[in-house]
């Protein structure tokens, strides 16, 4: 893999503005609630990708000609993973708290040490491991404590950590991409892969794309410029420069900035299970993420 040019800018800075912007995805699809999860989806990659083709068109067809038959597969399969990530979490908001589906779906860290060990050689170090057991205690707390309060707030929960494995899955594909495509070339075909691969799901479906009022127009609008154009772009933006641990453990701020906003806006308070199970799922994330981070013994595959 080729080394990068220096980044213009420190990616953990660029990073902290981009939890920012991504800390309000649960709020504004809350507020969109009105439309189907995958319609939230769809329109959500849609657009962003749209506002972003001017700026791609330019480099797009030299940047596409460089790709060599294994890139184009894995740029498929992120944007693939991507729609499963946003299919699944958007719709575990209709079953649990947003406290619980952001801080579930978080979990990438776990996943991508998890996933390690089947995509190369290395093996799950015991700081790795130490993290997942971390994060399992912390799990079963809050999971335990959503399903006292909602029968169904586990399928929630589920669906969420689904997001979390496809998010991981979606990061790792494009640490390698973002090397070889510009940011603009890379999200707008990205988050084009994934509003495709989201109408062919809404349409096998029948799922409702149209027919909804200005307001939740407005919502979906807000869904695809804030947390999508600009959340998910500074995080592809980082990818060229930062590890895909790096960028997953920057998200951390994410459980805190939505459960902040759901408070004040939403009115939705999380019980005391999630203050008691969070801080041990952070801290086995941060763990998970700053052990994938150490160098590994021998040598990986490329």
């Amino acid at each position: 893999m080729p080394r990068p040019d220096p980044p213009p800018l420190p990616p953990a800075l660029v990073l902290a503005f981009g939890v920012a912007a991504v800390s309000t995805g649960a709020i504004f699809v809350r507020l969109a609630s009105p439309a189907p999860a995958l319609t939230i989806a769809f329109w959500r990659c849609l657009i962003a990708s749209g506002a972003l083709l001017p700026f791609a068109l330019p480099r797009l067809r030299r940047e596409l000609r460089g790709l060599e038959r294994r890139d184009y597969a894995l740029l498929a399969a992120s944007g693939f993973f991507l729609a499963l990530h946003f299919a699944s979490w958007i719709t575990s908001l209709d079953y649990t708290s947003v406290a619980s589906s952001v801080l579930f779906v978080n979990t990438g860290p776990i996943w991508v040490g998890l996933l390690t060990p089947l995509l190369s050689r290395d093996r799950i170090g015991r700081g790795m491991a130490v993290g997942i057991g971390l994060a399992f205690v912390g799990s079963a707390i809050v999971g335990g404590g959503d399903h006292a309060l909602r029968a169904d707030a586990l399928y929630g929960d589920f669906l969420a950590v689904l997001g979390a494995v496809a998010l991981s899955l979606y990061l790792l594909s494009g640490r390698h991409l973002r090397v070889k495509l510009s940011l603009a070339s890379y999200a707008t075909l990205c988050y084009g892969i994934a509003a495709l691969t989201l109408l062919l799901i809404a349409l096998l479906s029948d799922t409702a794309l149209t027919g909804f009022d200005g307001s939740t127009w407005g919502w979906l609008v807000a869904c695809a410029l804030v947390p999508q154009l600009a959340g998910h772009t500074i995080s592809n933006w980082a990818l060229k420069w930062a590890t895909a641990a790096l960028v997953a453990v920057s998200l951390l701020g994410e459980p805190l900035g939505s459960t902040l906003l759901a408070a004040l806006f939403l009115d939705e308070q999380p019980g005391t299970a999630f203050y008691l199970g969070a801080p041990w799922i952070l801290a086995g994330i941060a763990g998970a993420a700053w052990a994938e981070k150490r160098p590994k013994r021998g040598p990986s595959p490329p």
